[in-house]
């Protein structure tokens, strides 16, 4: 099984360049299942946060739009080396993941 979750965070003088791959087969409940004919019901990521220090720097609400296995980028100021960065999520399902990572 993969991992579930990637969180890579790197300064960069003043600006933390944080890189976040999560494993989801985010479904959108469109598609069909080509053996059965039957919609596959959607799973997909709904809410996201990512934490500095345990504060929240980043609030995002999500859809079945997103692909599967999605990437998120950001950047942000007032980081330092040895900093946490900790990512959290839940689908539609109530499954739930999260990730952290030390600032280098």
């Amino acid at each position: 099984m993969a991992e579930p979750m990637k969180v890579r965070a790197k300064l960069a003088g003043d600006v933390l360049d944080v890189k976040i791959l999560i494993s989801h087969t985010m479904e959108t409940g469109q598609r069909k299942d080509a053996k059965s004919g039957q919609v596959v019901p959607a799973h997909f990521i709904q809410n996201v946060t990512v934490d500095l220090n345990g504060k929240t720097a980043v609030a995002a609400q999500w859809g079945a739009a997103i692909s599967k296995d999605p990437f998120l980028g950001l950047k942000l100021k007032g980081a330092k080396a040895g900093d946490t960065v900790t990512v959290n999520w839940e689908d539609n399902k109530g499954g739930k993941g999260s990730g952290a990572t030390t600032i280098t």
